[in-house]
């Protein structure tokens, strides 16, 4: 497991990842990786979840942007000193990866700002140091 923390506009963000084997084949080639994500609100006013923005570089440094509204089909509120967590799954055509990106958020005058998700790793056993 790898884990990732950042902290901007006075929220917190962790990440960690864990390689799933189960889900993954080296003939295709896919490996599927599970993240979890905890956004901790640790200013005093409350902050809407709008959309979400991942850059996923593989180990042939190609990069995959993913964009949309939310996150597991879920705009959370998250409320100051309460946090939100999530988990999720990226699939890989490479033993290991990176991903990282931001969260676009609005507070309640509808003015928008970005908190950064931090990089972190995605790897399968004995595949990256």
């Amino acid at each position: 497991m790898a884990l990732a923390e950042s902290n901007s506009y006075n929220f917190q963000v962790n990440a960690i990842s864990r390689y799933i084997p189960e889900r993954s084949d080296k003939n295709i080639p896919v490996y599927f990786f599970a993240y979890w994500i905890t956004i901790k609100n640790k200013g005093d006013s409350p902050a809407k979840l709008i959309n979400r923005f991942w850059n996923i570089t593989d180990a042939h440094g190609r990069v995959n942007e993913v964009k949309g509204e939310g996150v597991v089909g879920k705009q959370p509120v998250i409320l100051p000193g309460k946090e939100f967590e999530y988990n999720s799954f990226c699939p890989l055509p490479t033993e290991f990866g990176f991903m990282q990106g931001f969260y676009e958020m609005s507070r309640e005058d509808n003015s928008l700002f970005k908190i950064t998700i931090p990089q972190f790793r995605l790897a399968a056993p004995n595949s990256a140091n």
